[in-house]
């Protein structure tokens, strides 16, 4: 087609999870009640660290920072995603569809980053234990978060920047429930294969750098551990790590699944499944995975709620 031919396009159609009208009542249902206990969880855990003073140290400062970031990543998908699910028109104009991407690959990336960040906080705990204290200083771990709030933005403006570059101008539904990458490329009418090429390799750097981090981290930490004489000490010094480890396993797990998904066979249905687990169930799992069975966080929560129902 000829550029003459062309009309730009000025708002996207959001086709949603599906299709058939009588799953989208129980499906809001469904997805306010994992984005209810999103906030609630992220909400109690950002809260309770603020103000449990023992809680101060730079595990939970870390956290903190990923609670914030759970609770703002699923804040920029399920809003509008639970509204499409009662509107008639699931529409989102262009400029909406380019902030909640920007917004997207922003706390993606700095989530990704952030689980790095606090698997160097385990490897310093547990391999350089008297050294901790000096080593992750208040000002180190205010540095690091910036380092990663600073990447995870400018990343994402280069991605929004390409994406939004290019010309939209034949079909405008999106065949997914959010503004996501791979589906506006499809959409375009641009010649985007070098503009591909450079974003996905951009997309690639920060999971697989994070990724060997996490894995460099505990390459150390388990060789400590393994040192260590005594069970007791190697089960205490192991699991001060099973929180962290086990938010790695479900985020890069996923991550991995969607990979195989995709260079074996691929399709909308599947990507629109797996996105439902990386953008509303982990920010739901990560505050449950650091709360259940982590002794210092109930025993902050007994605390508070002890003091509550004193002064009530």
């Amino acid at each position: 087609m000829e550029e003459g031919n062309h009309s730009e396009v000025t708002e996207f159609i959001l086709s949603g999870l599906t299709d058939h009208p009588e799953l989208q009542v129980p499906l809001f249902g469904v997805f306010l009640l994992i984005y209810g206990i999103t906030l609630l969880g992220n909400g109690g855990m950002i809260l309770l660290i603020r103000i449990d003073p023992q809680l101060h140290t730079p595990m939970y400062f870390f956290l903190w920072n990923l609670s914030s970031c759970d609770l703002c990543y699923s804040s920029t998908i399920s809003p509008k995603m639970l509204l499409n699910f009662l509107a008639e028109r699931k529409s989102i104009s262009y400029t909406a569809c380019a902030v909640q991407m920007y917004l997207f690959v922003s706390f993606a990336d700095i989530e990704c980053l952030l689980l790095a960040v606090m698997a160097y906080d385990r490897y310093v705990a547990i391999c350089n234990p008297l050294l901790y204290t000096v080593t992750m200083s208040r000002q180190l771990c205010k540095q690091l978060v910036a380092g990663v709030c600073a990447v995870g933005l400018v990343d994402s403006m280069i991605h929004t920047f390409c994406t939004f570059q290019l010309s939209f101008c034949s079909s405008n539904i999106i065949s997914h429930f959010f503004c996501d990458i791979p589906q506006l490329l499809v959409l375009s009418c641009s010649d985007c294969h070098i503009k591909e090429i450079v974003m996905f390799a951009f997309i690639g750097c920060i999971p697989v750098s994070s990724f060997v981090t996490v894995l460099l981290s505990y390459f150390y930490i388990i060789s400590t551990i393994l040192q260590i004489h005594s069970a007791e000490d190697q089960h205490k010094a192991f699991s001060t790590c099973t929180f962290h480890l086990t938010a790695v396993v479900i985020f890069y797990g996923i991550q991995l699944f969607i990979y195989l998904c995709l260079t074996s066979r691929y399709s909308m249905d599947m990507d629109k499944i797996i996105s439902v687990f990386y953008t509303l169930v982990i920010p739901m799992l990560n505050p449950l995975v650091y709360s259940l069975r982590n002794t210092e966080v109930k025993d902050a929560l007994r605390k508070v709620t002890n003091e509550l129902l004193t002064n009530s």
